[in-house]
């Protein structure tokens, strides 16, 4: 059974940082492409980062770049988000997502897992 779990969410003012982490298990994890979405309530799931499997490439949603760094740990089966500089339209709930699709990395069909998110406020 594969089980992503998110955490390190929490209340931060705006220009604070938080280090999201998301711990795979059930899974190759070093075999999966593995990224970041986030929603917002009433607005729909948006991406963030993504990560390759090797930890080559990275992409990011224009609205993070410069202030977001994903990174994962194969030995330890997680992944990270490095969130800086953090602004009140960055609050929303972050979910971890896993894959073998390169493609369309920023589509959320493209994703087989999901984990239950872990929530981000940010105060102004």
């Amino acid at each position: 059974q594969v089980q992503l779990v998110e955490s390190g969410g929490g209340l931060v003012q705006a220009g604070g940082s938080l280090r999201l982490s998301c711990a795979a298990s059930g899974l190759t994890f070093s075999t999966y492409h593995m990224a970041w979405f986030r929603q917002a309530p009433g607005k729909e799931r948006d991406f963030v980062a993504h990560i390759s499997w090797t930890t080559s490439n990275t992409y990011y949603a224009e609205s993070v770049k410069g202030r977001f760094t994903i990174s994962r740990d194969n030995a330890k089966n997680t992944v990270f988000l490095q969130m800086n500089s953090l602004k009140p339209e960055d609050a929303a709930l972050y979910y971890c997502a896993a894959t073998r699709n390169y493609r369309d990395y920023d589509v959320l069909s493209s994703y087989y897992y999901w984990g239950q998110g872990t929530q981000v406020t940010v105060s102004s």
